[in-house]
């Protein structure tokens, strides 16, 4: 199942907690690989229910980055999803997310300062601004990240 509103998300994701079951949430940004997968099944083999997020945050690009160019292909994702037996994707556009203009966003800064954030002083910001999002979409829930950026890692 693909939905694509917040709302929609809520209402699923509530009747099954009123349930009983436990939810997993591995947050991604789209066009997924085995690394994903790997995440995918681990929320799949300690959860009932398994959702999967699939946005290309724009906050998470500075002017002049690659927003523009990041590949996106939701039918391939879909289908690896499917594959490692997600049950639910949450594909919101960027009104969705962000409706008008951003009052309210997470700044990380001792964390976020050194290293990539250095030379990439917003995309932190981003980061922590559409996980605490994507969280409060979510609700309560096992999260699952990959390990392949400490420094991100160590934002969220």
């Amino acid at each position: 199942m693909v939905l694509g509103s917040i709302a929609e998300v809520r209402r699923v994701l509530d009747a099954h907690r009123s349930a009983g079951r436990s939810i997993g949430f591995v947050p991604t940004m789209g066009y997924l690989h085995a690394g994903h997968q790997s995440l995918m099944r681990a929320s799949v083999a300690a959860n009932d229910i398994t959702v999967v997020s699939i946005f290309v945050n724009p906050l998470q690009f500075a002017a002049g980055e690659d927003l523009g160019s990041y590949p996106r292909d939701l039918a391939r994702d879909t289908d690896c999803c499917a594959d490692a037996g997600v049950d639910l994707i949450f594909a919101p556009s960027v009104e969705q997310m962000y409706p008008g203009s951003m009052a309210t966003v997470v700044d990380v800064a001792s964390v976020a300062a050194p290293l990539e954030g250095a030379s990439r002083p917003e995309h932190f910001v981003g980061v922590a601004t559409v996980v605490a999002k994507l969280f409060s979409i979510v609700g309560e829930c096992r999260a699952y990240f990959g390990e392949k950026d400490w420094q991100q890692g160590v934002v969220i």
